[in-house]
């Protein structure tokens, strides 16, 4: 697939505005390039290009911070069991519909949104911080295989255990981090990646991780309570977002 220079441009804005989104609240990468992208270029090649910047910026993402340790040390549970289980999403794929599973997951994000910002939040208390881990590592693994989606329900377990600001956009940076791990085997499977595509993959690395850059300092540069609202504010839209972009490929079919 060849590239002119107003795809390029669009490209690279496209990924500097969802590297910057996922600066500020720790996620939202891949649904904003994809829903820009898919209109330009089409879902395939976006896809695939957004199979480095992704990757890595939540390589970045998992390595900043200093917590890291901490974080692993109190959810590994959690973690071995959504990467774990990642397969097994994978494995009956052909057992449900993604479109739909998607559309409730995006439901999810959006009534978790809109609880958050009234301050309804879920508490798990420290003696049920592993058990309670291990079922939400396991939904979490099933459902990124099914819909390629990482976030729900492990964004809910991650607030839940009242992590700071730094700590909560770093372990989700190592959920995600693994998650992608999880799924390796069948983005190789699908053979996605072109030799021209894989180098604009590696460009757009680039914009993304400035706009990520800038994104950090926006959000080093808000106080604690109003970056939970930010935080809630962007998971309702990335939820609304969701819903209606696969509510609207159902009613395709």
């Amino acid at each position: 697939m060849a590239f002119d220079a107003t795809t390029i441009a669009v490209i690279v804005v496209t990924f500097f505005v969802g590297g910057l989104v996922k600066g500020l609240t720790g996620l939202g990468l891949p649904p904003v390039v994809l829903g820009i992208l898919t209109a330009a270029i089409g879902i395939q090649p976006a896809k695939a290009l957004i199979l480095i910047p992704t990757f890595l910026t939540n390589v970045l993402q998992a390595c900043t911070g200093g917590r890291g340790r901490a974080v692993t040390v109190r959810t590994w549970p959690f973690l071995v069991a959504a990467t774990a289980l990642t397969a097994s999403g994978a494995f009956t794929l052909h057992y449900f519909d993604a479109s739909l599973m998607s559309s409730l997951l995006g439901m999810g994000l959006m009534i978790y949104g809109v609880l958050g910002l009234f301050k309804m939040r879920l508490t798990i208390r420290e003696r049920w911080v592993h058990p309670t881990g291990v079922i939400f590592g396991g939904i979490n693994g099933f459902l990124t295989g099914l819909t390629g989606s990482s976030a729900v329900p492990g964004i809910f377990y991650l607030q839940s255990l009242g992590l700071s600001r730094d700590e909560l956009i770093q372990s989700m940076g190592i959920l995600f981090t693994l998650s992608t791990i999880g799924l390796a085997w069948s983005l190789r499977m699908q053979d996605l990646l072109s030799a021209n595509l894989a180098v604009m993959s590696a460009i757009a690395l680039i914009p993304a991780t400035i706009g990520m850059s800038i994104g950090n300092r926006i959000r080093k540069g808000i106080p604690e309570e109003k970056f939970r609202t930010v935080f809630h504010v962007a998971l309702l839209s990335l939820g609304l977002y969701i819903a209606i972009r696969h509510l609207s490929h159902l009613g395709s079919h």
